[in-house]
């Protein structure tokens, strides 16, 4: 199996944070052979299964540039942390990766909250952030200027689905969110685009990011008897709702925001005939048309990763990575960076990536897809 350009360490910081203008000192980052990325992320537990694919499809994108000599001669290194999706641990991740690791940008950093909080860090190390996942739009808003995000809002996810779910007669919607600000938002958002149709949700349950309520988020949806559940959960957590609701005596049509991964959700339970459809945020892994796509499936049967939406969206961000990198020149450093992302226009696989607008987000690509009870994806 082919190495990856990640290190993952689960090892805490020790106690207290360094002082900002410690962190100043850190920024460099960039050596004659290497740049050093750095990611806070959650890589334990029932959601890091889902984060360690993402990071993997990154190492696609990073090993190949590597094995062609770098960037301008300097290999791309990823150092990932596992802050277990706790803002106060990604805060010591972030600092602990400025300083000890050096590193010049962070990438593929995961949650909303734990993103809010690193946001004072970033804005005054000057580091970038690119590409990061699970952020809900609040969140984005926080790290403005410093970060840039290529998947769509989870706005545009919530209308979308909503709009889809009232165009095919649905107007009995239930809600099932994991319990953490990402998921409190998507609430939110979700139920601001119901009200544009006069709707309002049957039902709104919090489900635990472990999955330890998830018999009774189940028997409650159930109880709701919703013509369709809206879901914003990751890892294993959808599969073992849905197993609860139809355990409960109801089938709905499942319908899920992008982070629910779909293949894994087939493993987990049975899908029945209603199945589930997910809005996807980045194009099919398994189109024939785009060379980038065909590159891709190529590099993840090398490596032995399994291809899918998750890692294709890790591998996506890396080549974003990579370009900006490529069009900041030789002079690497965080201002010029920056400067390259703000006018950063690229379209990959289909979808049109574009930071100009100055609101951190690059993409509004949708497209709604289901999943059969194989575990494949039907456009």
């Amino acid at each position: 199996m082919q190495r990856r350009s990640f290190v993952a360490s689960s090892a805490a910081f020790a106690a207290g944070l360094v002082p900002l203008s410690s962190v100043r000192a850190a920024e460099n980052g960039v050596s004659d052979g290497e740049i050093v990325l750095g990611s806070s992320a959650v890589l334990s537990g029932p959601l890091g299964s889902q984060i360690k694919v993402v990071h993997n499809g990154a190492g696609l994108a990073f090993d190949a540039v590597n094995e062609q000599g770098g960037i301008g001669g300097r290999k791309i290194k990823l150092v990932a942390l596992d802050d277990e999706l706790k803002p106060e641990k990604a805060v010591e991740n972030y600092t602990k990766l400025l300083n000890d690791h050096r590193v010049f940008a962070f990438f593929g950093c995961v949650g909303s909250g734990t993103t809010a909080a690193a946001a004072k860090l970033l804005q005054q190390s000057g580091a970038p952030s690119v590409g990061g996942y699970g952020v809900g739009d609040s969140a984005r808003e926080r790290v403005a200027g410093s970060a840039y995000f290529v998947r769509a809002s989870n706005a545009r996810e919530a209308q979308a689905l909503v709009e889809h779910l009232t165009t095919v007669g649905v107007n009995k919607i239930a809600i099932a969110h994991l319990d953490n600000p990402g998921g409190a938002e998507a609430v939110k958002l979700i139920g601001a685009a119901m009200t544009t149709h006069k709707l309002t949700p049957a039902a709104a349950i919090s489900v635990k990011g472990d999955g330890s309520n998830a018999a009774e988020a189940g028997k409650t949806l159930a109880d709701s008897q919703p013509q369709a559940v809206l879901m914003y959960l990751a890892g294993t957590v959808a599969g073992e709702v849905i197993k609860a609701t139809y355990a409960a005596g109801s089938k709905p049509m499942f319908y899920g925001m992008s982070i629910v991964p779909g293949e894994v959700t087939a493993k987990v339970v049975q899908l029945q005939a209603s199945g589930l459809a997910i809005s996807q945020v980045m194009p099919y892994p398994w189109g024939e048309v785009e060379t980038v796509a065909r590159d891709y499936r190529r590099l993840a049967e090398r490596a032995q990763v399994p291809v899918g939406y998750g890692s294709f969206e890790g591998y996506l961000n890396g080549l974003v990575m990579i370009e900006a990198l490529k069009r900041t020149g030789r002079d690497l450093t965080r201002a010029r960076l920056h400067a390259a992302l703000r006018a950063f226009k690229l379209r990959l696989a289909g979808m049109d990536i574009d930071f100009t607008a100055g609101n951190g987000t690059g993409s509004r690509f949708i497209e709604m897809v289901r999943v059969t009870p194989e575990g494949r994806f039907v456009r």
